[in-house]
């Protein structure tokens, strides 16, 4: 869950939660016979292909949402761009295969081993004799060394974005010939294998200046299958081209020419054949999927079913009225534009013309997108919903804990996956997906959705059902609990007039027409699914900024985790009542990005809401431009409910703890959070990422992990819904690209299909 550029900031909060020996959680699935890991949700799309049934040459053009500020990967500006440049041109020592786990890349690896532990861990590499950079030189030790020296945080002259694990490197040196490096470290490091991926040159390590300015615009030393040829800002354009000096498998491609194309211009440039890969909506999907779809000789639409229905396999959409709808209506047309009524026909002759250029359009359209086909997979990402428990109603742990069990996490991931045909399963765990090693669902920690037990918290926190709401002007107060010295709530966040609307209060929904809401409740985009634009915290590096809170820790007896007090009881027949304190309703400030990419975050925020209204409790949605979406507001933390995703990672322990760990006081006495945007945090969790990243044995660590995101369930500070689906337009004859899921994209094999070569008969893997 790597999230490089986010720089620490200040937050004042309380953050004594939960700690050891209290939490009330279910046996943890790490100590069943049974593997809790299971399988990937969904396999990799890529078309894949045995390499002999790949033509040599050609060039693809693949669309990417930026050209990156730099080609360093381990500073502070660094994208998704830049990730997927150093995959194709440098030295990865290891890669993820289908299920998220890190294998040795042969091509660099002939081993790596842990040879000694005591007194202290030593891991030698053997690299592969032919591994040479693209001047010649064979990569080696001080390569290692270089990387190590920028990497470990000892030098403040290098403006690195992080240094996790390098800094628990003692020493490296040559080992037993060239070939052999070995590192020793001064304390034990469970993810090593996460370390030297990529590898970068010493001429980009050696020094400062060479790190902070060398490889921004260009990498002039490469070692992968393919080398930088420019990086071209005012074409928005980052060529790359075979690299001579590879050893490896050739590449099939003579380039690839990464083009930054905004996501809602996508579709004109596949039309236009302006590319030949991208990364797709939804709604673009289903353009493409139709225009693919087999098609009647004769009239050229969709083939349909007996009941006028799109025909099974098809990808088209049901057509209005039954199949002879359209013979009438042209029938009619001609007669009007026939007729005796000469005005009635001059404007049937004209509407007729403008009919006959439209469709005319649209079939060009439509044959250019038939060249293409969707390739979908899962995304190896989840979306969560952030609770910011900084200040306000949601300092208090038994009201996150009341929102986190509204939710119907099921149909959450049904509305966004189902319409696509992906698995919609919610995530069970906020440290890994489905098929990792480290995965097993944790929500049992929390509890099953269960509103009855949600009112119950509330109403333990003092947020209670009563009468009519008033404004503080009206001199009345709602009939909701007294405040107390004990039981603080902090005031909702003004999220201003325009772009907002209330859920929630009075009764109300939102009104008709508005973000997609009816008025009767219902969401216009019901069953629609979609890449989230602006959502993904692990392509926006941005720093988080300052809030100060008097938030703490209230829970009173039972059993603090997951439930209320026993004894508590749910108010009665009023699961739509608004619930009050101290004359204020509960409104919540839920902050949404506002860019046509991000139906998905708006169809899951009205549902959340709608879920929210059933105990209680109102929410604000205040709709922001994406640009500003997550350093103004997710990272500042002026929100109350957001939602944003995070990468999965195959080294847990050491990417995700900045996410979950306890702010702590800075230099100036403020509190760094980190990248823990949600300001929620416990040193039992601390404690625990520390163990699973301080011991070499797997399964203890992975035990060790699993114990650690129970008790981030419990804290409920943020709530995992589904993996993020991944949709993706590729040329019909394009193979080994597409919707790569887990794995690492195996660039030397991508490349065209040899005339009359369809299908694959093996698949392209990692390692060969």
């Amino acid at each position: 869950m790597s999230h490089v550029g986010v720089g620490p900031r200040a937050v004042m909060r309380s953050v004594a939660f939960l700690t050891a020996g209290v939490l009330a959680v279910p046996a943890l699935a790490g100590c069943s016979s049974e593997d809790p890991s299971g399988k990937p949700l969904a396999a990799q799309d890529v078309a894949a292909a045995a390499r002999a049934r790949v033509a040599d040459g050609g060039t693809l053009r693949w669309a990417v949402d930026s050209v990156p500020d730099t080609l360093n990967a381990f500073q502070s500006d660094a994208d998704a761009t830049t990730a997927r440049v150093a995959q194709a041109v440098l030295p990865s020592l290891y890669r993820m295969d289908e299920r998220g786990r890190p294998v040795r890349n042969p091509d660099y690896l002939e081993s790596a081993k842990v040879v000694e532990t005591e007194p202290k861990q030593v891991v030698v590499y053997k690299l592969n004799q032919q591994a040479v950079w693209s001047d010649g030189r064979e990569i080696g030790a001080a390569d290692f060394a270089a990387q190590w020296r920028a990497l470990s945080g000892k030098d403040t002259a290098y403006w690195t974005a992080r240094n996790a694990g390098y800094d628990r490197i003692e020493k490296i040196e040559r080992g037993a010939n060239d070939l052999e490096v070995k590192v020793t470290f001064d304390r034990p490091y469970a993810d090593w294998k996460s370390l030297f991926t990529p590898l970068y040159p010493k001429e980009v390590t050696g020094t400062p200046d060479a790190f902070n300015d060398g490889a921004r615009r260009g990498i002039e030393v490469t070692a992968g299958p393919f080398t930088v040829k420019k990086v071209d800002t005012k074409a928005d354009e980052v060529v790359l081209t075979g690299n001579p000096r590879w050893w490896g498998e050739p590449a099939k491609l003579d380039k690839i020419v990464l083009r930054a194309v905004p996501r809602d211009e996508r579709v004109s440039e596949l039309v236009a054949g302006e590319l030949d890969l991208a990364e797709i909506d939804p709604d673009t999907a289903e353009q493409v999927a139709r225009a693919a779809a087999p098609r009647d000789a004769g009239t050229g639409t969709p083939l349909m079913g007996p009941d006028g229905t799109p025909a099974p396999g098809s990808g088209a959409s049901a057509l209005p009225g039954p199949q002879g709808g359209s013979a009438a209506r042209a029938l009619r047309s001609w007669a009007i534009a026939n007729g005796s009524d000469e005005e009635a026909a001059e404007e049937e002759i004209l509407a007729r013309e403008k009919r006959r250029k439209a469709e005319a359009k649209a079939e060009r359209r439509r044959k250019a997108l038939s060249g293409f086909e969707v390739r979908k997979s899962l995304e190896p990402a989840y979306t969560q919903l952030a609770l910011n428990g900084a200040e306000g109603p949601l300092a208090d742990e038994r009201v996150r804990r009341a929102v986190a069990r509204a939710l119907d996490r099921e149909k959450l991931a049904e509305a966004v996956l189902k319409p696509l045909g992906l698995p919609a399963e919610p995530v069970g765990s906020h440290l890994a997906l489905s098929g990792q090693p480290a995965y097993a669902d944790g929500s049992g920690a929390l509890g099953e959705q269960d509103a009855k037990e949600a009112r119950a918290l509330l109403a333990d926190a003092g947020w209670v059902p009563g009468g009519p709401v008033k404004k503080s002007e009206d001199g009345e107060k709602a009939a909701g609990a007294e405040k107390s010295e004990d039981d603080e709530d902090g005031k909702k966040s003004d999220g201003g007039d325009e772009g907002t609307y209330i859920v929630g209060e009075d009764g109300k929904a939102g009104k008709d027409g508005e973000d997609g809401k009816d008025t009767d409740g219902k969401n216009k985009d019901d069953g629609e699914g979609g890449r989230e634009e602006g959502e993904d915290a692990g392509g926006t590096d941005q720093e988080s900024g300052e809030k100060h809170s008097s938030g703490k820790n209230t829970a009173q007896g039972g059993a603090p985790g997951a439930y209320a007090p026993k004894g508590t009881a749910a108010p009665a027949g009023a699961a739509a009542a608004p619930v009050a304190k101290d004359g204020k309703a509960l409104t919540l400030r839920f902050v949404l990005p506002s860019g046509p990419g991000s139906q998905a975050l708006r169809t899951v925020a009205d549902r959340i809401s709608d879920m929210l209204e059933k105990i209680g409790i109102g929410t604000e949605i205040t709709k922001v431009p994406d640009e500003s979406y997550f350093k103004d507001h997710v990272a500042s933390g002026e929100y109350d409910l957001a939602l944003y995703s995070w990468p999965a990672s195959a080294f847990p322990a050491t990417d995700a703890r900045p996410i979950y760990a306890k702010p702590v006081p800075a230099a100036d006495g403020s509190l760094n959070v980190a990248q823990n945007y949600t300001r929620v945090g416990t040193d039992q969790v601390d404690q625990l990422f520390d163990q699973a990243m301080g011991t070499l044995d797997e399964g203890k660590a992975r035990d060790l992990l699993r114990k650690a995101d129970s008790r981030i369930w419990a804290a409920a500070g943020s709530v995992p819904l589904y993996q993020r689906p991944q949709l993706v337009a590729a040329r019909e004859n394009l193979a080994n690209a597409g919707a790569f899921g887990f794995e690492t994209p195996v660039y030397e094999d991508m490349g065209f299909l040899k005339k009359g070569a369809r299908g694959a008969e093996a698949s392209a893997s990692p390692a060969r």
